[in-house]
């Protein structure tokens, strides 16, 4: 069943993202089809990341972080953040345009779509995977020019096709 499971959610195209946190020195990141917007008021997102993760363990220790929604064009920084065994993320955006958030510290990829910065209010744990709500403390960008990174049937696409 888990593998037609699978193969049925592929059929859902979604929004790519990299999810960011600082934890002390380091920097770690990871990508996610799992984002989505819970509530306007008060403005709140869910990430939802696999329990067994470093960064999971991470934002558990610790509320702040940052989602860059990517663009068509970074299907390359998607596969970077997905690779397994990957190396700190600021290895992962060097030669990138990037930035710290103000409000989280958490790298920021540019040229994407959107950013926001967000602090973790509740979590609820879900089979193999943890839900992260979160409340936004900022949009650090918005840029309509640039069309979404979607994941459909388990490629990364610039657009939806039917």
């Amino acid at each position: 069943m888990s593998e037609l499971f699978t193969e049925a959610m592929a059929q859902l195209a979604a929004g790519v993202a990299v999810i960011t946190a600082r934890d002390g020195r380091d920097d770690l990141g990871t990508t996610v089809s799992a984002l989505m917007s819970v509530s306007l008021e008060p403005p709140l997102v869910l990430v939802s990341l696999a329990s067994s993760g470093y960064l999971n363990e991470v934002l558990l220790r610790q509320d702040r972080w940052a989602a860059s929604l990517l663009s068509s064009g970074q299907a390359a920084i998607a596969s970077r953040f997905a690779t397994a065994g990957r190396p700190s993320a600021r290895l992962l955006v060097a030669g990138i345009p990037h930035h710290r958030g103000p409000r989280t510290d958490a790298l920021v990829v540019e040229g994407g779509v959107a950013a926001i910065e967000a602090e973790t209010v509740q979590v609820v744990p879900a089979g193999d995977h943890t839900l992260f709500v979160a409340a936004v403390l900022a949009v650090d960008y918005v840029d309509p020019a640039h069309q979404p990174l979607v994941r459909l049937r388990g490629r990364y696409r610039s657009t939806v096709i039917s």
